[in-house]
């Protein structure tokens, strides 16, 4: 099989598990910041009154990564930008607002919500690999997905594809979006991912001080977590039993 061909196979079967393989970093790294927090020598600010500030400033990053997300998926239309895992799907091609600056936005979201948990580690060896993991992995998934829209859209892909670049923002030539920003899209869309920035840190924040036997809790964390499962749960509800976010 040529090297191509072998690219898109890859993408398209990691396209069907982006969700679920990050996870397993996820996991490697709740072990490292656990281990951390029983070698505390190893993180400089760690006893200092500057850890707390470290942990929002990871939350402020993860937060970020949603806000581009959130920007993305409620200036577009329907069947597009989805988080649909079967196959790709895209009745329309994206050229403008933030699509006008970069290809694929929404894997650049997902780089933010992710690198601000791995930050939380504060093990930048750990940082550094998570980088060239996500690069390696979302490569041969944005690779897939080009050749699909190579396929669908002809010289209309290409030709936008030439100008725009796939993962650093140009902002120079942003152009004005041409749908209105819709809030029960982002609502319906990304209450997950909104959910799990909060759970993620709730649990790093929960097993780092069991493992200590300390009850320092960050209970700013630990509120923003409930008040989104709530939200989430009622915006389920909603999307399931109600046409109000249609």
């Amino acid at each position: 099989m040529a090297l191509q061909e072998e690219f898109e196979k890859q993408g398209v079967w990691l396209f069907r598990y982006r969700g679920i393989l990050p996870v397993i970093i996820l996991f490697i790294g709740l072990a490292i910041f656990l281990f951390a927090k029983l070698h505390p020598g190893s993180f400089f600010l760690e006893g200092t009154p500057y850890a707390v500030y470290y942990v929002f400033l990871c939350l402020a990053i993860s937060l970020f990564g949603l806000v581009i997300r959130a920007y993305t998926v409620g200036h577009t239309p329907d069947n597009t930008s989805g988080r649909n895992v079967k196959e790709q799907i895209a009745d329309s091609l994206n050229t403008t607002g933030i699509y006008s600056m970069v290809r694929h936005p929404l894997y650049l979201g997902n780089f933010f919500m992710w690198l601000g948990a791995a930050l939380l580690t504060s093990n930048f060896w750990f940082v550094g690999v998570f980088c060239l993991f996500y690069w390696i992995y979302y490569e041969r998934i944005m690779f897939a997905e080009e050749q699909f829209l190579r396929r669908k859209f002809v010289t209309t892909y290409t030709d936008w594809a030439e100008c725009v670049p796939a993962f650093i923002p140009n902002c120079k030539i942003f152009v004005k979006p041409n749908l209105p920003f819709s809030w029960k899209k982002v609502l319906k869309k990304e209450k997950n991912g909104f959910a799990a920035v909060f759970i993620i840190f709730s649990v790093f924040d929960i097993a780092g001080n069991l493992i200590q036997n300390k009850t320092n809790f960050n209970y700013i964390i630990l509120i923003a977590c409930v008040v989104s499962i709530l939200l989430y749960l009622v915006l389920r509800y909603m999307k399931r039993r109600t046409k109000i976010l249609n």
